[in-house]
């Protein structure tokens, strides 16, 4: 088992930054890549990045490319999620997510393990 806990949302006016954590813990040596989602009200989950947790690549949804920049510290066995520019549309629930297995990086089927979730408002 792998046990997520995020931090770092919070209210912020557009145009402003913040900066998300995801701690893991538990069976963590086992982690192929992990990822940030976020769903608002009334809509579906959505991808937003992903990281390959050994070789550090990265991968964005083409809506974020440019203001989110994901980040890992092997050491603190902890994923970063730098959101700058933020917009009220930003404004969701944001979730950590970790996979143990290969596959397509967005699919949030393919996710074992997440975390609680931290809400982002973003003020006009």
């Amino acid at each position: 088992q792998v046990q997520l806990v995020e931090s770092g949302g919070g209210l912020v006016q557009a145009g402003g930054s913040l900066r998300l954590s995801c701690a893991a813990s538990g069976r963590t040596g086992s982690t192929y890549a992990m990822g940030w989602f976020r769903q608002a009200p009334g809509k579906e989950r959505e991808f937003l990045a992903a990281i390959w947790w050994k070789i550090g690549s990265t991968y964005y949804v083409d809506s974020v490319k440019g203001r989110f920049t994901i980040s890992r510290d092997n050491a603190k066995n902890t994923v970063y999620l730098q959101m700058n520019s933020l917009k009220p549309e930003d404004t969701a629930v944001y979730y950590c997510a970790a996979r143990s297995t290969i596959g397509t990086i967005t699919r949030i089927p393919g996710y074992d393990y997440w975390g609680q979730g931290t809400q982002v408002t973003v003020s006009s």
